[in-house]
């Protein structure tokens, strides 16, 4: 079976958001494969895709303060600014993450370890609705 479904994000802050639960709830076909791949491809360039630590909300606001650091908005050397000063280290904090997950399928949900979820990347302060492609392969 190959199945493609678009699904629309519901707009969210600034920060990493867990999402597993609903790409599982808007993919009802998921639930058909014994097994296969699940790819994620998020349509934009300032946000991105991660898969990490589920459980402890402290381990999303370590990544938030890390690529915050990393990557400062009132660094000089920007000169794409049009958009806002969130905007260029957006561009680079979803370059450094990355547009796409292949998970594997496995008994109709995504085979992922005790401790993982899929995390939206918000790297925006107001990104908006946020558009991603699932892709289901697997029988």
């Amino acid at each position: 079976m190959w199945l493609q479904r678009d699904l629309t994000l519901r707009p969210r802050p600034r920060g990493f958001h867990l999402i597993t639960r609903e790409i599982e709830d808007e993919v009802p076909e998921l639930r058909s494969l014994g097994v296969g791949l699940a790819h994620l491809f998020i349509r934009h360039t300032s946000a991105a895709l991660t898969l990490n630590e589920n459980a402890s909300p402290d381990v999303r606001r370590d990544f938030a303060s890390w690529f915050d650091r990393a990557v400062p908005e009132d660094a000089p050397y920007w000169t794409h600014t049009d958009e806002g000063p969130d905007d260029m280290p957006a561009h680079i904090k979803a370059s450094l993450l990355g547009p796409s997950l292949q998970l594997p399928v496995r008994d109709g949900r995504l085979a992922l370890g005790t401790w993982q979820g899929v995390y939206l990347c918000e790297l925006r302060d107001h990104g908006g609705a946020r558009s991603l492609t699932v892709t289901l392969h697997g029988e």
